[in-house]
Order: C-alpha cells, then structure tokens, then sequence
C-alpha cells in the first residue's frame, strides 16, 4: 500500500482504488492536518491514535509539505468527505452496509434520509453517543452492541477531532467491521446543518479561510496548534531541528 513516513506519521500517497477495502477488517482511515499535528504534539494519546492508524490521509494541503519539502514527494488530498463518497459509492455498487457512529439523532436521521436517496442499494444504520468529554466503558459496550448487531461494511465516526481519531484507533478491535472511517464536519455538511465552502476554496488549498468565518471559535482553539507546525515545518527545512 503507497504509505509514506513523514514525521513518524503513515501518510497516504495513493488513491482510495488501491485499498481493496473488501479484504480488509478493522482498517482506521484518520486523516491528519496542521491542527491535529499540533494535538499529537501535545498530547501522547493523540499522537498514538494518530501514528497507529492504518492509513492517514491529507485533511487539507499543508501537512502535505513535508514529504515535499523533506523528500519531493508531492502528496495528493484526500479529505474526509472524499473517503465518504469514495466508501459510499462503493458500498452501493456492492449492496453494502454502512452505520453512522456520532452526532445527534437529528443530524443521524437527516444523513439517513439523504443517504437511502442518493445511496439506494445500500442498508443504513446509525448510533447517536451521550455528549460528554470521556465515555464509560458502559458508553463504549452500548457503541459496539450496536455496530456489530448492524454487521456493516464500514463504519464512519464523526465525533470532532481528536476524540474520534483516538476512539477509532482506540476501539477497533472491538467492532466487527472491515473499514473504520473518521470523517468529522462531513455528518453535518451532509445533513445540510452547516455548509462546506466552495469548490474553488478547496482546489486551492484556502477552505480554512472560509470556514473562520463561518465557525471563528474553531479558528481560535486550533491556532495555537497550527502555528506549532509551521513553526517544526520552518524549522525542520532549515535544517535546524529534526523532529521525529
């Protein structure tokens, strides 16, 4: 599988195609950006779920830069709403089974209800979790009962980042599933509860910028974090620190 090793971290440098995701069992897909660099920077539970995950992929362009800077290896995105369309797709050309893990049970029945239209030869199934910070091990048990009863193919978390990159590395031995998928903001732009920016914002590698308008809180939580990126990219270029 084209996996490159870009700080200790196993990018993904292929297409989606070259995962034959029929054969696998309990594959995490996470994705990684400058953001979550900087959580795994902070915090050793982060950055395990992050290094341990099967395969991550570019969650925007700039983590990309170091595998080009470092190797000239140019890294193309995939974001999470592409794993989405990727897996859905497949899914219903395989008369698949896909489940939901995450968000509210509003936001869960609207994706059901654009899911069974555009997606019409896959089965749906869904599990809203308790909002709270950390989940029992009674929480957990609940999440596992109802994937397994449910028996699907692949199974997309969208619990914000980085609870559900750590719940999904965390817990996969635990579900009986071939792909685990984190994807995020996708559950809520797919339900039409908040709006993805626009094409031209995406090409060009600016969709943040949109989005600090739409959602300015998340641009100051993550900042810190961001900066702490380009502040190791800068350095690690110019030769004056290695980070591993």
């Amino acid at each position: 599988m084209p996996i490159i090793n870009s700080w200790n971290f196993p990018v993904f440098k292929g297409n989606l195609e070259e995962i034959n995701y029929t054969h696998q069992k309990q594959f995490v897909i996470n994705t990684i950006s400058p953001n979550s660099y900087g959580l795994a920077c902070k915090d050793q539970t982060v950055k395990e779920a992050l290094q341990k995950s099967d395969i991550l992929i570019l969650d925007g362009l700039y983590f990309g830069w170091v595998a080009l800077f470092k190797q000239g290896i140019k890294i193309n995105r995939i974001a999470g709403w592409d794993a989405f369309v990727f897996f859905s797709n497949e899914s219903n050309k395989s008369y698949g089974r896909v489940f939901f893990l995450g968000s509210s049970e509003d936001t869960l029945r609207k994706i059901k209800e654009r899911y069974n239209k555009e997606y019409p030869n896959v089965e749906v199934g869904y599990y809203s979790p308790p909002f709270k910070p950390e989940f029992t091990a009674e929480d957990n048990e609940a999440m596992y009962q109802a994937i397994n009863k449910f028996y699907p193919d692949v199974v997309f978390v969208g619990m914000t980042a980085p609870k559900q990159e750590v719940w999904a590395y965390q817990n996969k031995k635990n579900i009986d599933t071939k792909i685990i998928c984190s994807i995020g903001n996708v559950f809520d732009w797919y339900a039409g509860n908040s709006i993805r920016p626009a094409l031209f914002w995406q090409k060009i590698g600016m969709e943040w910028l949109v989005r600090i308008f739409y959602r300015p809180e998340i641009f100051r939580r993550n900042i810190g974090n961001q900066m702490l990126f380009f502040r190791h990219l800068f350095l690690n270029i110019s030769h004056l620190k290695k980070i591993e």
